[in-house]
């Protein structure tokens, strides 16, 4: 049962990865990233993520490593607040509360139990560097308000802001200005930079800024590819710089080395064998100093416009839209990381700004993921439409999207909508495609048979108008037996068996913006958007007008395992979120302000196990959970904490722990916690494996791994013992619980070899006098006869080791 908490707006996966700089561990081994509200740890040998350290209930600003302690890690966050992890185990150590919103975060060796961070406490755009002291506590929530001024009007981010030479000064930069603070001296050292003076047009105006680690040099970067080197700032007359002009555009970040990629930041590795770049399309490159590529960390690509909208892929369950230029990207919601990218277009993409190029606008999956349409378009004068429909086919042998038909110029305009027909009954997949040309168009998959080869191939079967309005939406009844297509203000209901036009709906309330039918027990309901903030349900067995109501809806979504609908309205003070049932106008359920800016898309993605929300109000989030995406192509969910704490679990170990293979040394050296196991992995264990006794009190076990390696006898010896000490006693189990059959048989087969019976008298001697009172389980007659195949084996090689 889920605990009944307050449903809240968080970040899921699909978060930025590029927000922050990647941080490394002290031993090279993991990255580190902020992703939304949660800090990602990444290995760099095998790309995978193996913690997620979440706490914080707003975007993550800025992380550390404690210098004090290379196991920990220093978080910071919008929510005010300061948060201390222990990474290797994925533990919240401690929260210190700020109050105040924090922007970045920087620690120091020498500073004794403080941070750095910046905050914005006067106007908007006005930020300043200070100092906070991190009280010393036993509670796990501590305040910390103790903060002290170090400088002012700087710039948010942490590029701009560097500590140089161990701690001695710290520099900033913003617009024009150079600011470095020496902590000793208590002082502070301006230099401006002239943005005309020098040349017309200069743009001098600093990106960046980094400092060395132990000599009194700094590097800033700035807008017009220029990197100056200053040296002697201790004194603002005899200061000096050096100017480098390698970069034709403004310069992103620096770092004290040489990478030669174009990225928006570096991080180096404490021993400076790698390095991490993170770049415009949310992905991260660790690379070793040879400059060969180690590990690539893609997240969700940010496209300039996601055209295609969110759906879901039945088959992986992944999250499909745009992704890179041409492409359409497969995202794992589950393990928050890409599974592959689809080239549609299939050109090379030049990246030029002022070339128009071919983009991908439309997508739909159909008859469960076996077929996938795209359409494509390139536009450079209004009288210059290049539109290309393709119908893409799902290929089990190589487990992915094979191109079928390509259709040149399907409508003699944009393509507006399209969708399939997903009814379970219908035995030929159609495909219906909308345009501004005043037509529909309905796809049937036909024969495409010659003497060479059996084949298949789409061919248009219908073509629909209405009056030469534009055709706006789409969309299939729940058993396809009805199409429902929008012509600017007029809804039409089509007969998906003969194509004849059945009724209208038209209430002259603004072009329709979005279309669905009622699922289930309200399949007989239509809704409709309208562009004048009006929201319509029709009821299709009486063709009239159930009820409306006064809603700026943006983005309308059906839930495919209930009848709920979710529908995202639009106002001045951010979005809201509207979840109801055609039945009725009154909502389910309702939160304002789920975002501040626009959203623009929305999906229901069923759940693998259904939530047991008992609440009437949470209920619309059991069979499946509700993603949706803002203007600036951030990806929200809602949730609440006990779901949270199921995904990301405190206690989850490191990959490699939990792929370890359940042999007689995974009970030994894995961390074993048999009250963890549900019943389901007993019973898999016990059909799957022998049974082994717990083996942390066994003597001949626990000698062996504890005893200096130096003093311990030789293999030859300590195996024998090791094999024996696994040997299980039979004395435990009654003969109640064996069938008699069973006995009977097992007892010939004990008679028939005296090295048989002999080994077992020996095996209960070794039982009694190294186990002692050790707990032991019983092993069966057949169980135990595979044993004793060990104590033939020749182990002597082991000596030659």
């Amino acid at each position: 049962m889920v605990e009944e908490e307050s449903l809240r707006v968080v970040r899921c996966g699909g978060s930025e990865l590029n927000f922050r700089r990647a941080v490394f561990s002290a031993d090279s081994k993991y990255v580190f990233c902020v992703s939304g509200d949660f800090i990602k740890v990444y290995s760099t040998a095998t790309e995978e993520c193996v913690h997620i350290l979440q706490g914080h209930r707003n975007m993550v600003t800025g992380i550390q490593l404690n210098p004090k302690n290379h196991l920990q890690l220093y978080s910071c966050s919008f929510d005010g607040m300061i948060k201390l992890w222990d990474y290797t185990d994925g533990i919240l150590i401690k929260t210190f509360i700020v109050g105040c919103k924090l922007h970045a975060l920087f620690t120091l060796d020498c500073a004794e139990d403080s941070v750095f961070v910046t905050i914005n406490k006067e106007k908007p755009d006005v930020f300043q560097l200070v100092s906070v002291k991190l009280p010393k506590s036993s509670s796990q929530e501590v305040e910390a308000k103790e903060l002290s001024f170090v400088l002012d009007y700087i710039n948010q981010s942490p590029k701009c802001i560097a500590f140089g030479n161990e701690g001695e000064y710290v520099a900033a930069v913003r617009d024009f200005y150079l600011s470095v603070y020496f902590f000793k001296k208590k002082t502070t050292s301006r230099f401006t930079l002239s943005s005309s003076r020098n040349k017309k047009h200069a743009k001098n105006n600093f990106t960046c800024v980094a400092c060395h680690p132990k000599e009194d040099c700094i590097a800033t970067g700035h807008r017009d590819g220029k990197i100056r080197l200053w040296r002697n700032f201790d004194d603002e007359k005899k200061y000096t710089y050096t100017c480098l002009h390698w970069h034709h555009d403004l310069v992103m970040d620096l770092a004290f080395s040489v990478t030669g990629a174009t990225i928006e930041h570096i991080s180096v590795s404490p021993a400076g064998d790698l390095f991490c770049t993170s770049h415009s399309d949310n992905k991260m490159i660790i690379i070793h100093r040879n400059l060969e590529a180690s590990a690539v960390i893609q997240g969700l690509v940010k496209d300039r416009n996601i055209f295609t909208g969110l759906m879901i892929d039945p088959r992986t369950k992944a999250l499909v839209l745009n992704g890179k230029p041409g492409h359409l990207q497969f995202y794992s919601l589950q393990s928050d990381k890409q599974l592959y990218n689809l080239d549609i277009i299939q050109q090379e993409y030049i990246n030029d700004y002022g070339l128009i190029q071919i983009e991908l606008t439309k997508a739909a999956f159909g008859c469960y993921g076996n077929w996938l349409a795209t359409v494509e378009q390139r536009q450079e004068k209004e009288t210059e439409l290049e539109l290309q429909m393709k119908l893409w086919t799902y290929n089990k042998k190589t487990q992915g999207f094979v191109l079928n038909t390509k259709v040149n110029m399907p409508h003699e305009d944009h393509i507006t909508a399209l969708c399939f027909c997903n009814a379970e009954k219908s035995e030929n997949p159609t495909l219906v495609t909308t345009s501004k040309d005043g037509h529909f168009k309905v796809w049937i998959l036909t024969d495409d048979s010659d003497i060479y080869k059996k084949a298949v191939g789409w061919t248009c079967d219908f073509v629909g108008s209405y009056h030469k309005y534009q055709a706006t939406n789409c969309c299939f009844s729940e058993d396809g037996s009805l199409l429902a297509v929008s012509f600017e203000e007029i809804v039409t209901i089509w007969d998906s068996d003969t194509w004849e036009l059945k009724c209208t709906f038209c209430q002259r309330a603004g072009k329709i913006r979005h279309l669905c039918f009622g699922r289930l027990t309200c399949s007989k309901y239509l809704l409709g958007a309208t562009e004048n903030g009006i929201l319509c349900c029709w009821n299709l067995l009486s063709c009239a007008l159930e009820w409306s109501a006064k809603l700026n809806v943006r983005v309308m979504e059906p839930d495919p395992n209930s009848e709920n609908i979710a529908a995202i309205s639009q106002s001045s003070m951010g979005s809201d979120l509207f979840v109801f049932r055609p039945s009725e106008p009154r909502p389910l359920y309702i939160q304002k302000n789920i975002s501040r800016e626009e959203v623009q898309w929305g999906v229901f993605v069923p759940r693998d196990v259904p939530e047991s929300f008992t609440s009437e109000a949470y209920q619309w989030l059991n069979r499946s959970q509700f993603y949706f995406l803002t203007k600036s192509q951030s990806l929200l969910t809602f949730s609440t904490q006990s779901p949270e704490e199921k995904l990301t679990p405190t206690s989850k170990q490191l990959l490699a722990e939990e792929t370890l293979p359940t042999t007689p040394f995974y009970f030994i050296l894995g961390k074993h916690r048999q009250e963890q196991q549900d019943d389901k992995l007993n019973e898999a264990l016990e059909n799957e494996l022998v049974q082994l006794p717990l083996t942390e009190n066994i003597p001949a076990i626990s000698e062996l791994l504890h005893t200096p390696a130096h003093v311990l006898p030789s293999a030859s010896f300590l195996c024998s013992m090791f094999v024996n000490s696994l040997l299980l006693s039979k004395e435990t189990k009654s003969a109640e619980e064996i069938p008699d059959d069973v006995s009977m048989e097992e007892e010939k087969e004990s008679v028939d070899s005296d090295e048989e019976n002999n080994f077992t008298e020996e095996v209960q001697d070794t039982n009694n006098t190294d186990l002692g009172k050790d707990i032991i389980h019983q092993l069966s007659k057949s169980e135990e006869k595979e044993l004793r195949k060990f104590r033939k084996v020749d182990y002597s090689w082991i000596t030659a080791l």
